[in-house]
């Protein structure tokens, strides 16, 4: 099964998943941003910046996300936000035409909390490129608390504000099945 970990920049994809993968250490990390960075290196962006905005790169996660569980036949554990219906949708569908089950959890986090955890973190080690990243972030804040209104019913909604990443954890993991 992908566990998709869904959700704001800030909202603790991330440590979700690190915390998972603790406790299914045979499940494969997929961070479907170095797709992002590979696409980066040898294709045009689109004005936006935004890989994501890049068909190839949904069709590319899709594939790789494919072919680690059909490879391997472990969980993958998959931190990124995909908050864009039509691309979430679209990654999705790949993913169940290959029969692939998945697990969609979306951490829900309000506006405020999201800017302060951004506006606290270090990104990146250069100033500049951490400022840079700041800016992304803290400009789809909003695009991301209201992605939380258009989430498909069978999500796994959680907050993470509320709980622990031990808590969090607890609840993915009784949302798995078998």
């Amino acid at each position: 099964m992908i566990v998709w970990i869904n959700g704001a920049f800030g909202a603790g994809k991330t440590t979700l998943a690190e915390e998972l993968h603790r406790r299914l250490p045979d499940a494969l990390p997929f961070d479907p941003e170095y797709v992002g960075y590979l696409l980066r290196k040898w294709v045009p962006l689109p004005d936006s910046g935004d890989f994501q905005d890049l068909p190839l790169w949904r069709k590319l996660t899709a594939e790789f996300a494919i072919g680690l569980h059909r490879e391997y036949d472990h969980h993958v554990i998959t931190p990124m936000t995909l908050v864009d219906t039509g691309y979430r949708d679209e990654v999705f569908k790949f993913l169940a035409e290959a029969d692939v089950p998945v697990l969609h959890v979306f951490l829900d986090l309000a506006a405020e909390e999201l800017r302060h955890r951004i506006n606290t973190q270090v990104l990146d080690d250069d100033p500049q490129v951490d400022a840079n990243a700041r800016a992304f972030r803290l400009r789809n804040v909003d695009r991301c608390v209201a992605a939380r209104a258009t989430l498909p019913p069978d999500t796994l909604v959680l907050r993470s504000d509320q709980h622990t990443p031990a808590q969090l954890a607890d609840q993915v993991l009784a949302a798995l099945p078998g």
